[in-house]
């Protein structure tokens, strides 16, 4: 399951999600999360499907490695799912006990399920398709209006950096010490769900130690080299907005409207 975290991971391809600008990316995802949360009905998600995977299409990642995502929420999926069946009033349809599974229920728990795992693709299309650096820059020319209001913008984007870094840093860490205490004796496959949860405790103590041993070098590398934040340095590859990111905000604000007016004309 922890494999399986796509989300911080960088895939290299030559495609045209790869060349747009990250504060296209970062805003295009941002409204197509949005647009999940507008409509309630089949026509909505038919729309959101078809301009989902044009966009997995146009970014050459492998189809399977961006559905790897799904499998690292599933327990909250099927947490989020159950929960939505039994404590949603409406018509019931069946009885199991004391619960009972109505049909606003199972409306309610199939469009949450559509919306958390479209969520997650969107999410994990982004950083699969743009560098830590990238994003970094994105998110700064982003939240610089914020520096009227004294709010460190450089040292936010630094920390986003450095947190999406180390996801698969960490990733990779936990895989050897899996591998080490497996080759101990350690078994983190066979069970159910909850004692597989319980087999992974061991592997929190060497993580944290492992995980605050590299914040420390990192720090310490940093202090080094004198770094005092963003203020003042220059860009080895400064962040510029061509024709391809104007067309990609012009498809998306469509598929807004096209979703806006598909959700009125079905009311």
């Amino acid at each position: 399951m922890i494999r399986d975290i796509t989300i911080g991971q960088y895939y290299p391809a030559e495609s045209v999600l790869h060349r747009l600008d990250p504060r296209t990316k970062i805003l295009c995802t941002l409204l197509y999360i949005i647009s999940l949360f507008l409509f309630q009905e089949w026509t909505g998600y038919l729309i959101a499907t078809v301009f989902l995977c044009t966009a997995i299409l146009l970014s050459k990642v492998p189809v399977t490695f961006i559905f790897r995502g799904v499998k690292a929420i599933m327990v909250l999926l099927v947490i989020t799912v159950v929960f939505n069946l039994f404590l949603i009033p409406g018509e019931p349809v069946v009885r199991i006990w004391k619960l009972t599974i109505t049909d606003q229920g199972i409306r309610t728990a199939v469009f949450t399920a559509f919306r958390l795992i479209y969520l997650i693709f969107g999410s994990s299309l982004m950083t699969l398709t743009t560098t830590p650096n990238q994003l970094t820059d994105g998110l700064e020319r982003l939240l610089g209006p914020l520096r009227v209001f004294r709010v460190p913008v450089s040292e936010l984007a630094m920390m986003m950096s450095i947190a999406l870094r180390f996801i698969p840093i960490l990733l990779e860490e936990t895989d050897k010490i899996m591998k080490a205490q497996t080759a101990r004796g350690a078994d983190f496959e066979s069970g159910n769900m909850i004692k597989k949860a319980k087999s992974l405790v061991p592997l929190l103590v060497p993580l944290f130690v492992s995980a605050f041993r590299r914040a420390a070098d990192l720090a310490m590398a940093m202090e080094a080299r004198c770094y005092r934040g963003g203020s003042g340095r220059t860009k080895m590859k400064p962040l510029a907005y061509g024709r391809r990111d104007a067309f990609a905000y012009l498809i998306t604000v469509a598929y807004l409207l096209l979703l806006i007016g598909v959700m009125r004309f079905t009311k």
